[in-house]
């Protein structure tokens, strides 16, 4: 079974025409597309609207935490220090 419709394919096929024409614009900012991964993604946009079979948006993924590089942080004067800003150090001297 197909994943997108023909209806899916006629938006898409009908938003890369108009990108490579350069008369493709983006939503709100009204700027002209250039990339063609965001051309596809406006045809995909405009098919769901019309009820055309388009699988769902992915969903975003997980920020996982950074493991440490065995370096500890400096704590103490020094690293006080960096924290304050180039302005606030001149206005106390």
């Amino acid at each position: 079974m197909a994943r997108y419709s023909k209806g899916a394919q006629k938006k898409v096929k009908r938003a890369m025409h108009e990108k490579k024409k350069g008369t493709l614009k983006s939503g709100r900012s009204g700027k002209k597309v250039t990339s063609r991964k965001q051309a596809i993604a406006i045809g995909l946009s405009e098919a769901r609207k019309a009820g055309a079979r388009v699988p769902k948006k992915k969903a975003a993924k997980k920020k996982t935490a950074k493991k440490s590089s065995g370096r500890k942080r400096q704590t103490g004067k020094k690293s006080a220090a960096r924290k304050t800003s180039g302005s606030r150090k001149r206005s106390a001297r």
